[in-house]
This record gives structure tokens, C-alpha cells and sequence, in this order.
């Protein structure tokens, strides 16, 4: 099984979660920040996980350009899972979350679904992820693929 998780990171929080996300998959597992795929040379994977920190309801401009610019042939008939980090303030609700809209993208690709896209809990703007975040991560990702 090949699985590439893509992800941007602001703070570090993202990019922790998505390091977990891949020790928590066996196989060929990639882990790879935005800004170092191309998009139109994703590959053939099994497995294609996109996650992001919400900024304003969405996801980083990186990821949307990403998400944009990926070939849908590349997603179609591929599992697809999305996660995201996030604060639980209850201002942040009124815009969404960014996880929401990359499984949205993800999916209208022609992408199926794994999972439901994840939420995982910053404890303030910057951080840090609220304890167990970590361990819920890897737990997740072990039921990516059956």
C-alpha cells in the first residue's frame, strides 16, 4: 500500500499531526510539506491524505492552490482522507473549518472518501495541540484502509 499525506504548516502543529498521521499507516508512506509537490506528479497511490491548519474558515492558500492544480485523474478511485488543526473558540464555527473543504475538493475529484475529514485541537492560536492529539492522530490513520 502507497499512501502520500500532504500537508502546510503555520505553527508546527499541522505538520505534527501529519507525522503522526504516517506512523500510523503501514507501507509505503510519504509525508511530504505543500511547498515540495508538484501536483501533476503526485503518482499512483493508494492512499492520499491532504491536511492544513484553518485560516479564516479555510484551508492555507498553499493547500488550495495545491488542491486547485491537482490533476483529477490523479484523485479518481483513490481513498482520500482530510484533516485539519484547529481552535474551538465559537467564533471560529461561524466560518467552517479547513478539512471540511479539502475532503469537499478531494472528493469532487473523484476521490472516495476513507473517513470522515478529522478535526485536531490546538489549545490557542499558535498552539501547542492539546494533549493526546498525537496518539488520536495515529489512531485515525490506522483506519485510513481496512
Amino acid at each position: 500500500m502507497k499512501a502520500l499525506i500532504i500537508y502546510d504548516s503555520v505553527y508546527g502543529n499541522t505538520e505534527q499531526i501529519a507525522k503522526a498521521i504516517g506512523k500510523g499507516i503501514t507501507g509505503d508512506v510519504s509525508v511530504v510539506k505543500v511547498g515540495q509537490v508538484d501536483p501533476a506528479g503526485t503518482g499512483q497511490v493508494d492512499l492520499l491524505v491532504v491536511g492544513s491548519p484553518t485560516l479564516g474558515g479555510r484551508p492555507t492558500e498553499a493547500i488550495q492552490s495545491l488542491l486547485s492544480r491537482l490533476p483529477d485523474a490523479s484523485v479518481k478511485g483513490v481513498k482520500v482522507g482530510a484533516f485539519d488543526t484547529r481552535y474551538a473558540g465559537r467564533l471560529v464555527k461561524v466560518f467552517g473549518f479547513a478539512a471540511d473543504k479539502i475532503a469537499e475538493s478531494l472528493i469532487s475529484k473523484g476521490g472516495v472518501p476513507a473517513l470522515p475529514a478529522a478535526p485536531f485541537y490546538v489549545t490557542g492560536k499558535k498552539g501547542p495541540l492539546k494533549e493526546g492529539e498525537l496518539e488520536r492522530a495515529s489512531a485515525w490513520a490506522k483506519n485510513l484502509l481496512p
